[in-house]
């Protein structure tokens, strides 16, 4: 890196928060708030916590997992939290939670949370080198090394069921008992 960026940066640094009060604009036809919504405002958080960390324009390159935990209504708070969990060469993995707080009880709820890998863009577009993660304590430890098990993970199961090297008969077994009929 150089000596105007860093060659790395804790966790703080780069961790970002936004609160947002929920409005009916934001609902689906069900009269709870758009899951479409809340992806967007997921996505512009991992933006903010990226660019922050990278001191670069950044664009998501993958998203791990989005689980709806519990729905949100209109009138609530919702609370989005990011984090840098993971740092490669020119890509980072942000942790986004999202929760919802009912502004006349006091309830809140966690209501998602997903991993978003980010990536650092130069001028000209090419991804580029972003500063390493400075880890603090034993929970950014525990962050770093789960995003790096879900990045070999996730390596390990797109080569396995690559197009040109899937083997038919390996995999037929994991169909049994599924709701599928085959016709080769």
């Amino acid at each position: 890196m150089t000596p105007d960026k860093p060659a790395f940066k804790s966790v703080r640094e780069s961790r970002v928060s936004i609160t947002q009060l929920m409005l009916p604009s934001h609902s689906n036809f069900g009269g709870k708030v758009h899951g479409g919504y809340i992806l967007n405002l997921m996505d512009q958080i991992a933006f903010a916590c990226a660019s922050k960390h990278s001191q670069r324009y950044c664009v998501t390159a993958s998203v791990n997992r989005v689980d709806f935990l519990n729905p949100i209504e209109v009138g609530e708070l919702v609370t989005l939290k990011a984090s840098v969990n993971y740092t490669g060469r020119t890509s980072m993995v942000v942790g986004v939670r999202v929760e919802s707080e009912n502004i006349t009880t006091g309830e809140r709820k966690h209501c998602n949370s997903s991993y978003f890998t980010m990536v650092a863009k130069s001028s000209d577009g090419g991804n580029i080198q972003i500063p390493g993660l400075l880890l603090e304590d034993k929970q950014g430890v525990r962050r770093f090394a789960r995003s790096r098990r879900r990045k070999d993970e996730a390596f390990k199961r797109d080569t396995q069921f690559d197009a040109a090297s899937f083997k038919l008969d390996d995999h037929l077994d994991l169909l049994e008992g599924e709701n599928v009929q085959i016709k080769l």
